[in-house]
């Protein structure tokens, strides 16, 4: 009997390798590997047309990204944010010596519930920061609206957006800022690295600076920044990448049909649908799973997979708001409907070269659970 392939949750996308060694034999000769080479200009130009976005700084990690945009736009006090995202948002808040106050999610999208951020705003709120999660674009229009009437900045959290479209226009142009993450995992990558989206002339030069340890010029140092610069092996992997994202989306699109068709009008399973006037990226595949509705809950699941060689990740679980390093700061129940949600949720494999007959495997093992 033929041994059973593994299943990742997630394969990062790669170019051929030849395609990307002709993309770095340049560099043996330049001996230009960082400081914002040519391959790093490159893409930052093909990816400002791409994502459809005015002004744009490539950086090191999508981490860094969120800490340069506190600290370029001189934020202090509170941030209003969700606990329902990766560890990196949270910790970007806190590292920049912000106060995290944790608004609950709309149970439809999983994002920012903007009908409660109004409620939790004070003197000392500077700024909102809200995630795009799964590809789920938050309230733009409302979230906007509140910013507005308090006169507060808006970073959006675009890790998981890549490509999409909302209205037609890119994630990345909504919002005082949008920070992209390219690590390895993500719908488009550069191995490590991201980059800030954002609209105000005065920005560029600051964010500029603050990548580059706030050198203005070789004798001039007028910020304190740190070394986030994206270097040119991760810049050329990019632009490799980047020749691909169309058919790399498509592929991600033809799995997620495919579970569709198998986990569809199933009793006790929820599928993330695509949203009106959002174009997708398809970055992930969660489901919620409703125990009573379906006879097993979400970690029952996730052993049945994993005992069949198929991974799966509870994303997002714990809330940031649980994390031991903030254990007794913050209360998980504040939030409920976030809570309750990190609690069900299962994100199943995603990535472009998923075969469509392994997406049927996986939902085999899923529906052989139910009871």
């Amino acid at each position: 009997m033929a041994e059973k392939k593994i299943i990742p949750v997630t394969r990062s996308s790669m170019p051929d390798f030849e395609e990307y060694v002709k993309e770095i034999q340049p560099l043996w000769e330049s001996r230009r590997l960082t400081n914002m080479g040519q391959k790093h200009d490159l893409l930052q130009s093909e990816l400002k047309k791409y994502l459809d976005v005015p002004h744009m700084d490539l950086l090191s990690s999508g981490h860094m990204a969120l800490e340069i945009s506190m600290q370029a736009l001189g934020l202090a006090g509170e941030v209003i944010t969700t606990p329902y995202t990766f560890a990196s948002t949270t910790h970007a808040i806190v590292r920049s010596g912000l106060r995290p106050v944790f608004c609950d999610i709309d149970p439809a999208d999983f994002t920012i519930d903007a009908s409660k951020i109004e409620s939790l705003i004070t003197e000392k709120t500077s700024a909102i920061v809200a995630v795009h999660v799964y590809g789920n674009v938050c309230d733009i229009d409302e979230i906007s609206r509140i910013a507005k009437k308090y006169r507060l900045k808006v970073i959006y959290d675009a890790a998981h957006a890549f490509g999409v479209k909302y209205k037609g226009k890119g994630i990345g142009s909504f919002g005082d800022i949008s920070c992209f993450s390219f690590h390895a995992a993500k719908v488009f990558h550069t191995a490590e690295g991201g980059t800030i989206c954002f609209r105000d002339d005065e920005l560029d030069l600051r964010i500029h600076n603050i990548k580059n340890f706030g050198i203005r010029d070789y004798e001039i140092v007028d910020q304190i920044g740190t070394n986030a610069k994206m270097n040119e092996f991760c810049a050329a992997m990019g632009i490799c990448n980047l020749r691909h994202i169309d058919s790399e989306i498509a592929k991600r699109g033809a799995a997620v049909k495919r579970y569709f068709e198998n986990l569809s009008g199933v009793d006790g399973l929820r599928l993330n649908a695509v949203q009106p006037d959002v174009t997708p990226n398809y970055a992930y595949f969660p489901v919620i799973f409703d125990k009573d509705g379906f006879g097993a809950g979400r970690d029952e699941i996730f052993e049945k997979l994993a005992e069949n060689e198929i991974g799966a990740r509870k994303y997002f679980y714990p809330l940031t708001s649980a994390f031991e390093c903030y254990r007794g700061m913050y209360d998980p129940a504040f939030t409920p409907i976030a809570l309750d949600i990190s609690q069900r949720v299962l994100a199943l494999p995603l990535y472009s070269d998923l075969r469509l007959e392994d997406v049927d495997r996986i939902c085999g093992v899923v529906l052989d659970c139910k009871k």
